[in-house]
């Protein structure tokens, strides 16, 4: 017979081993997965030159469908089930869709995108390398690194015979940097995406800094405001019969945006341009217009366009409305409309569900040695494709993609090649912890 405190000391012991022995398995798993990204790390970088040599303008549908069959053949080699779409109907080349489906864990939804704003008429379309790893070129990090950096997780997370349990589709939209049109249509296959997931995790490359993620994006919508006036001579100004004209009334709402808006946290509202006068001619892709006017005449007509961007859907309808209210005080004798455009992308909300997969891919980070990671100021996180999951998954983060370069959209566009492989084993371990409850 053995006494009730040896028994507490067997008990505990048999625990122990039994943690001892599980937290083994998990570090040999993680281990096997750190050791693959680092076998599969050169032929990644390759994947990336090549792809970054292949022109991808949105609007050169034949090049973006060849970084899609790409990075669809690497795809297809780990089993999972791919299709490019067509999207001819939204006026766009499609977009990559590539599922796996487990028994294990939540949904988990991947995010890239194949197109680049580098049309085939630009200066810029092969990589060069500035050192022996910074890579400039066309869509490296934004987002052609970021895509590679998903297929690299994958890879890794097959060969340690961990791919099979987990539920993942990957989507790569063809028209992240110019969407097609309608909206509803362009982005109906990636929202049907995020209404099966739990997880959405976004591979751009966030502010270009490796120890930050995107847990909320602003979202963008475009406005238009169109006033109109009493034309008449301008010694009539101000009277009863004439009122102010239209470019004074303009002045007012404009300047009372600015008194009413400008101080609240992470909303910005740029009027972009601005034409007015007697008679207008706008061009038809709203990118400005001529106007006609003369020093002694009262004007008749202005329009004005911009883009509001706002960090939830909260601080959207709360900033409509203030606008709208504006807008509605008219100065005497004179009309004002005020129209947002119905497409646009939503924010991606700050939400608990966010700071909680942060905080486990933080952990994650340091686990592996690489330190610490923040969240980004939603000021420095334009508007990305992840946004369209806020309202349908539990979690989402984005900036997981290929970074510490930096000349987003430029001639200029760069990336340290050395994340790589820093941002795949991150990705694979969380991965793994996330299906298997490790957190």
């Amino acid at each position: 017979m053995i006494s009730k405190l040896q028994y507490k000391y067997l008990l505990f012991s048999i625990v122990l081993c039994i943690s001892i022995l599980g937290g083994a398995q998990n570090n040999r798993k993680e281990k096997q997965i750190i050791k693959a990204v680092d076998n599969y790390t050169a032929s990644a970088i390759d994947l990336i030159k090549e792809s970054v040599n292949i022109n991808s303008g949105t609007m050169n549908f034949e090049g973006v469908k060849n970084v899609g069959r790409l990075f669809q053949k690497k795809l297809d080699k780990l089993g999972f089930k791919t299709v490019l779409t067509d999207g001819e109907e939204f006026g766009r080349a499609g977009h990559l869709m590539a599922t796996r489906t487990g028994k294990k864990g939540p949904k988990i939804l991947m995010i890239g995108h194949l197109d680049t704003v580098f049309e085939l008429d630009s200066s810029f379309q092969e990589y060069s390398m500035l050192n022996d790893s910074i890579m400039k070129g066309p869509g490296v990090a934004d987002m052609k690194g970021g895509n590679v950096i998903i297929i690299l997780a994958m890879q890794a997370l097959k060969e340690a015979g961990l791919l099979d349990e987990m539920s993942i589709e990957i989507v790569m939209t063809g028209d992240e940097e110019k969407s097609g049109t309608p909206l509803a249509l362009s982005k109906k296959a990636f929202i049907d995406a995020a209404k099966r997931a739990d997880i959405a995790l976004g591979f751009e490359n966030g502010d270009n800094n490796p120890k930050t993620i995107v847990v909320s994006r602003r979202g963008s919508t475009d406005w238009q405001l169109k006033v109109t006036g009493n034309s008449a001579h301008s010694s009539q100004v101000f009277t009863e019969a004439t009122g102010v004209g239209a470019i004074y009334e303009t002045s007012r709402i404009l300047n009372a945006f600015y008194e009413q808006l400008a101080k609240e946290k992470d909303l910005t509202f740029n009027p972009g341009f601005i034409i007015g006068g007697t008679t207008l001619q706008p061009h038809e892709d709203g990118t400005g217009g001529h106007a006609f006017g003369k020093t002694n005449v009262v004007s008749q007509q202005t329009i004005v366009r911009g883009d509001l961007r706002a960090v939830s859907l909260e601080q959207l309808q709360k900033a409509k409305s203030t606008m709208q209210n504006i807008v509605s005080n008219n100065y005497p004798k004179t009309k004002a409309e005020l129209t947002f455009s119905s497409g646009g992308y939503p924010p991606l909300t700050r939400t608990e569900g966010n700071l909680t997969l942060l905080g486990y891919y933080n952990t994650v980070s340091q686990d592996l040695g690489f330190g610490s990671v923040t969240a980004v100021n939603p000021r420095n996180a334009g508007a990305a494709d992840i946004s369209f999951t806020s309202a349908y998954v539990d979690m989402a983060i984005d900036g997981m993609g290929l970074t510490g370069g930096g000349g987003d959209h430029t001639i200029n566009e760069k990336g340290d090649l050395n994340t790589v492989a820093t941002q795949a084993k991150i990705t694979a371990v969380l991965l793994y912890r996330l299906v298997n409850s490790k957190f």
